[in-house]
């Protein structure tokens, strides 16, 4: 919603620079609008960072499959699980901070939340504080209940679908909004 009204505003001043009231500012703001129009494209792909507790889970596989099976998205991978630095808990969140650093989105896998809460805590607390959106996917296979910790530190919440998943990551990382429709057909009787 906040995204919504700010290009409403920043159109706004695109318009007024156009009719060359207010160059000055107005300029600033026209630059930063073709910045956010940008499309995710082959050579522009959706920069992601997936939670990870220096393992690559079935949970961390199966979102890459979910990634891989969808047509026309790109992404990029910023996670890297098998990096893991050695010097214990410090050299590991720089580590995670320096992964995070560039991406456009992160997806949070409940199930590190049981594994190791703390480093799945620190992900999440250091993507609020760079702001970036947080997708948090549901548990995979259970009806389970996910903790208020986490589900506070998330701007959207997914089931395990890889159509949601796909359209969660665009209009969380890029603002574009999904024009699919679900057609159901039945017979009258």
């Amino acid at each position: 919603m906040l995204y919504t009204s700010r290009r409403k505003r920043i159109d706004a001043n695109v318009a007024t620079h156009k009719r060359g009231e207010g160059a000055q500012l107005q300029g600033l703001n026209y630059t930063v609008s073709v910045a956010l129009a940008v499309d995710m494209s082959q050579n522009n792909p959706i920069r992601l960072f997936i939670t990870h507790a220096w393992d690559a889970s079935d949970d961390y596989l199966r979102i890459f499959e979910y990634l891989e099976s969808a047509r026309n998205f790109f992404y990029k991978n910023l996670s890297a699980p098998d990096k893991a630095p050695s010097g214990g808990k410090e050299a590991d969140r720089e580590e995670l901070r320096r992964q995070m650093a560039q991406a456009e989105c992160i997806i949070a896998l409940p199930s590190l939340y049981s594994k190791n809460s703390e480093l799945l805590a620190f992900e999440l607390n250091f993507a609020k504080a760079s702001d970036k959106p947080v997708i948090l996917m549901r548990p995979f296979g259970a009806n389970a209940s996910l903790p208020k910790e986490i589900t506070s530190l998330s701007d959207q919440i997914v089931d395990w679908d890889g159509r949601a998943l796909v359209d969660a990551v665009k209009a969380q990382a890029r603002h574009e909004e999904s024009n699919r429709w679900d057609t159901i057909e039945f017979k009258l009787d």
